[in-house]
């Protein structure tokens, strides 16, 4: 990467944080949160770690700016791909629903770190800031499962919230974690192959007929 040069605009600085968060991401996409810090993150842009102090204080912010930018890609694809008015069947919703699921796994491994990790060690301000964009989101998709299934908002929350959750877990343990790998090489084991968009459609599916 070229030389840090500082940014002297509004312009330069987004484009520095845009630099972070994308350094960030690559590194997330092969190394487990623990390992990634911000001497990691500077050393990936080439940077120091004073330089790019000037732009953040803790690598949670930059995790919590990535997971609002990730999230609104989640929920707008669910907008897009279940419009007002459909009539959808149980099988269709868990097969779409399923397959942006799969389509957003890297998400998903953000929300796992979310509330017990990220959003403990952000200013109150940032935390805010992504609070509300992440209601402004869910509760449109609420409003519109709602409608699709018959349920009241509250059930269509929750429905939503448990799909998240086991999608995030699960999500999590399909991640080849490199020490996972080279435990699981010394004491000779070869765990089940996972299917995370199959597990999804499944799991989508049994949880709308409970409601249903």
């Amino acid at each position: 990467m070229a030389d840090y040069i500082r940014a002297r605009s509004d312009e330069h600085k987004e484009e520095r944080l845009f630099q972070i968060k994308s350094a960030t991401a690559e590194l997330f996409e092969s190394a487990p949160y623990s390992e990634i810090t911000l001497t990691t993150i500077a050393e990936k842009l080439g940077w120091s770690r004073a330089n790019l102090y000037k732009y953040v204080t803790t690598k949670e912010e930059i995790f919590l700016e990535i997971a609002a930018e990730k999230m609104s890609v989640y929920y707008n694809a669910l907008l897009s791909a279940f419009p007002e008015g459909n009539n959808f069947t149980l099988d269709v919703i868990a097969e779409v629903w399923a397959g942006i699921l799969n389509a957003n796994q890297d998400y998903m491994r953000y929300v796992s770190y979310l509330n017990p990790i990220i959003e403990t060690n952000v200013t109150v301000e940032r935390l805010a800031v992504f609070k509300k964009k992440y209601y402004e989101l869910a509760y449109a998709f609420r409003d519109r499962l709602s409608k699709m299934l018959g349920n009241t908002k509250d059930t269509s929350y929750k429905i939503q919230l448990d799909v998240l959750f086991f999608a995030s877990a699960t999500a999590v343990s399909c991640y080849k974690n490199p020490l996972v790998q080279e435990a699981l090489k010394q004491i000779k084991i070869t765990p089940p192959q996972m299917d995370f968009y199959k597990d999804m459609k499944d799991f989508v599916k049994m949880r709308l007929e409970w409601e249903s």
